[in-house]
């Protein structure tokens, strides 16, 4: 069994380059990547595509002309392509598969059937990983202030979220069902600085792990410009500058999910949900809901909380470590003391509590919710509400009830063709209808 272990995957405090993004390989050599690895990704580009313009050519596979000219000049030499189509310019250049190509691509499909943009080695992206690491960021009072602005949210909590961002370690967000611990987690990613940069796919062992993914990573308008035939240097193609990823997982989460995902039939694989979230965030929703224990999700997690990285398998049997740069959040309705051991709660650096509300709080919810929904606001029924219905049914005043609660007003205001107000009768039917009996 072959074993990867990169060296330098500690996290620096290094600060990110102002340009991120790295300069375009100039050369096979420099892209980092076997020639012949090249030269059967570049013959399932043409399978697939059929003819291709040069241009075209540069574009899907990412590399600039100086690269592919001697893989393309090689592929010639041994019958594999044939230029069908040349006028006087290069972007009118085409190739185009001979059948000997389409033959010798036959036995590269059997290996993979990636053809999308060339990959990055292992060790640039451990390298990009450590440098654009999310334990650089700084949170400030001022910044959680802005992310948080119109959200009705204690000081003291706003103060250990800030901290916790700062710390770069995990947060575990806990209270009782809605008390507003998803939307509280998920406003975090608010608080995230700086952009980072994701190549689109990595290679390990000469195996593809496609990492970019449009659902998660978020790329943003980028400066630079130059012609994508130009053989001067540009930047590397290969990777996207992005925001910080975020990403959101819930009761869907099974271990299996935490590994490599191989495809049989494309032979490549997924990055898992841990990685796509490097230098970002990853939030474990409604934790204790997955088809798996909390305390075995836990267990899979206490190596890379400890040491930031993470261990993952090829379907050969190759090992590899990536890093773990993430800001992990789990929310969960669980007390820690009942949601894992005392080995795993140390790691855990901030556990914070969302509980429920005060009366001036729920009146501030109850007040915005009653303007987005377009209701006119009243102290009578406010006080019906809190007195009545929550007094005497010994509800405690939580964050989504008066948005659930002023919903279900407006509907039925609606289906009885009247315009939505605070009276006592709609809220009495909303409260009866939100509430099941028994």
């Amino acid at each position: 069994m072959k074993m990867f272990n990169p060296d330098g995957l500690e996290l620096q405090g290094n600060t990110p380059p102002r340009d991120i993004l790295p300069r375009a390989p100039q050369t096979v050599k420099e892209t980092g990547l076997d020639f012949l690895f090249l030269v059967e990704l570049l013959c399932k580009t043409l399978f697939f595509h059929g003819q291709i313009r040069l241009v075209d050519l540069v574009n899907l596979t990412k590399l600039p002309l100086s690269v592919l000219e001697p893989l393309l000049a090689f592929m010639r030499s041994e019958q594999l392509c044939e230029v069908s189509g040349r006028n006087e310019t290069e972007a009118t250049i085409a190739f185009t598969l001979t059948d000997v190509g389409r033959n010798r691509t036959q036995t590269y499909l059997q290996k993979s059937h990636y053809a999308g943009p060339a990959p990055v080695t292992l060790q640039a992206y451990n390298d990009a990983v450590r440098r654009q690491s999310v334990a650089n960021m700084k949170v400030t009072k001022e910044l959680v202030a802005e992310g948080f602005k119109g959200f009705v949210l204690r000081q003291n909590t706003m103060n250990q979220l800030g901290a916790a961002m700062n710390s770069g370690r995990a947060i575990l967000v806990y209270g009782p069902p809605g008390s507003g611990k998803t939307y509280v987690s998920e406003h975090l990613a608010t608080l995230l600085t700086g952009n980072c940069t994701i190549p689109y796919a990595v290679l390990v062992d000469s195996e593809v792990i496609q990492l970019f993914d449009p659902l998660v990573h978020q790329p943003v308008a980028s400066s630079h410009s130059g012609s994508s035939l130009d053989k001067g240097p540009l930047h590397d193609a290969r990777w996207i500058e992005c925001q910080r990823p975020v990403v959101i997982t819930g009761g869907e989460l099974t271990l299996s999910m935490l590994d490599l995902d191989f495809d049989e039939n494309t032979r490549f694989y997924q990055a898992p949900p841990q990685v796509k979230a490097n230098n970002g965030l990853l939030i474990i929703d409604d934790l204790g809901r997955q088809l798996v224990s909390p305390q075995m999700l836990m267990n899979r997690w206490i190596v890379p909380l400890d040491r930031r990285v993470d261990y993952l398998a090829l379907h050969t049997g190759t090992k590899f470590m990536v890093p773990f740069d993430v800001i992990v959040i789990f929310s969960s309705n669980i007390p820690p003391s009942t949601l894992a051991d005392e080995a795993f709660l140390r790691r855990l650096g901030y556990k914070i509590y969302i509980g429920k509300l005060e009366e001036e709080e729920y009146r501030a919810i109850f007040e915005q919710n009653c303007a987005r929904l377009g209701i006119p606001f009243s102290n009578e029924g406010l006080r019906f509400v809190i007195d009545e219905l929550h007094g005497k049914h010994d509800k405690p005043l939580l964050a989504c009830i008066p948005r659930d609660l002023l919903e279900q007003v407006r509907d039925f205001a609606f289906y009885q063709g009247i315009k939505p107000e605070l009276n006592e009768e709609l809220l009495t039917w909303a409260w009866e209808n939100y509430y099941t009996k028994g």
